[in-house]
């Protein structure tokens, strides 16, 4: 009997992402850190510093996904206010925790002030998420995981979170590329191929002329069966060709 694929979400919180400022990095690496286990990544939401919109973000996307991975906020300064929001969404209470205090008394010694304490702040029921990094630790609380948004402190944390994690069929993917033609040209026989196999998922993204005016199209197709995938490859390109469109298989 076959599973579905879990599913996930992303919410990316903090003012500073939506200003502008800092670039998100962070939903890339989780992407791809969920495609190689074979988890459907089907949203993500960027929010910023404000705990109802927090909340309500995340209420809706752990309500509609196995797994919810928040980004951000749970630093030492003021507008760290992840793990208040989280509390809130779950209905629990939230407190300093002496096993993760004890772990930021180790990292700082006589320079934890009361700053850095409120890192120690966990909800009630959460479970520690390790972090190799600067130690201050992430949460998870039922199917949400709650992590750190400076990136590579958010990457070290994936390394304890992804053992948690139920598991799917890898989602395999090859791309052939189109040069000479616009989408126009190979909208059709794409659709065909997509209405075709229905298993597979068929995918466009033209690139325009560049510095070598190239211009032309990568066609993706995606599937968790890697002989169906190949094999309708093959067969668009078969059909590309007899219409006089030249493709390479990317490697």
């Amino acid at each position: 009997m076959t599973h579905a694929a879990p599913t996930a979400a992303v919410l990316i919180i903090g003012d500073e992402i939506l200003s502008g400022r800092t670039p998100d990095t962070n939903l890339n690496t989780i992407a791809r850190f969920l495609g190689a286990l074979g988890i459907d990544l089907l949203e993500a939401r960027t929010v910023g510093d404000r705990p109802s919109q927090i909340v309500e973000a995340l209420n809706a996307l752990r309500a509609g996904h196995d797994y919810v991975f928040t980004t951000g906020g749970i630093g030492p300064t003021h507008d760290d206010i992840t793990a208040d929001c989280v509390a809130e969404a779950f209905g629990v209470g939230i407190a300093e925790r002496a096993d993760a205090l004890a772990i930021l008394e180790r990292r700082y010694g006589d320079e934890l002030n009361e700053a850095r304490r409120r890192m120690a702040r966990i909800p009630d029921g959460g479970v520690m998420i390790a972090n190799p990094v600067t130690d201050a630790p992430g949460f998870q609380i039922g199917n949400v995981f709650v992590m750190a948004g400076v990136p590579k402190i958010m990457t070290g944390m994936l390394e304890d979170v992804a053992p948690r994690l139920r598991t799917g069929a890898v989602v395999h993917q090859r791309t052939l590329r189109v040069t000479g033609v616009g989408e126009g040209a190979i909208a059709a026989p794409l659709a065909e191929a997509a209405k075709a196999d229905r298993d597979l998922s068929f995918g466009s993204y033209p690139f325009g002329a560049g510095s070598d005016g190239e211009l032309g199209t990568n066609l993706v197709v995606r599937g968790r069966d890697a002989a169906k995938v190949e094999a309708a490859v093959q067969a668009l390109a078969e059909t590309l060709g007899a219409a006089g469109i030249a493709t390479a298989l990317q490697t």
